[in-house]
């Protein structure tokens, strides 16, 4: 049941309320375009956000459906975080974005991921746009298969050790 406890029947404005800080949307842009996926890396990100601003951020876009957490190995450090598909869907949002201002700076104070990423955005939006997210969600389903694979590995060593000791006699 769609979620009925906004402040207005606006889309715009429910789609500001839901995404429209710019920790969400960097942690998306960090997602969606370099594959980011742990804690770590979102801390890492080059406009250094706070680990507990992070934390708060990670915990409302899951609440919030716009991405999911995995964990490989069952421990803290192991946990990936992906988009979902309303995740994904934001990705058009935030290249629209990224057009409003890419022009504001000079090509000399560019790296060369963003001139590439200018470059290939301006040469077709929409190629660009389908690239990237078929990129990402293959991405994310091989995250989610290492998981899999890693909860199916560690039930079966589980299982293992649940079995009776050989011994010398049997």
């Amino acid at each position: 049941m769609p979620n009925t406890n906004f402040r207005s029947t606006c889309t715009i404005a429910t789609s500001l309320d839901l995404l429209g800080d710019k920790w969400s949307l960097l942690i998306l842009r960090d997602m969606l375009l370099h594959k980011k996926s742990t804690f770590k890396e979102f801390l890492n990100s080059k406009e250094k956000i706070a680990s507990n601003i992070l934390t708060n951020r990670l915990v409302y876009l899951i609440e919030n459906g716009f991405i999911s957490k995995l964990n490989l190995k069952g421990t803290k450090k192991s946990a990936r975080f992906i988009a979902t598909r309303k995740g994904v869907c934001a990705l058009p949002l935030l290249i629209e974005l990224y057009l409003l201002t890419i022009e504001e700076f000079s090509k000399d104070v560019l790296n060369d991921s963003q001139i590439a990423i200018k470059a290939e955005i301006q040469k077709d939006r929409d190629l660009f746009i389908s690239t990237r997210r078929e990129a990402y969600i293959k991405f994310s389903f091989q995250l989610e298969s290492d998981t899999i694979a890693n909860q199916k590995s560690k039930l079966l060593l589980e299982d293992r050790s649940a079995l009776p000791k050989k011994t010398k006699h049997s």
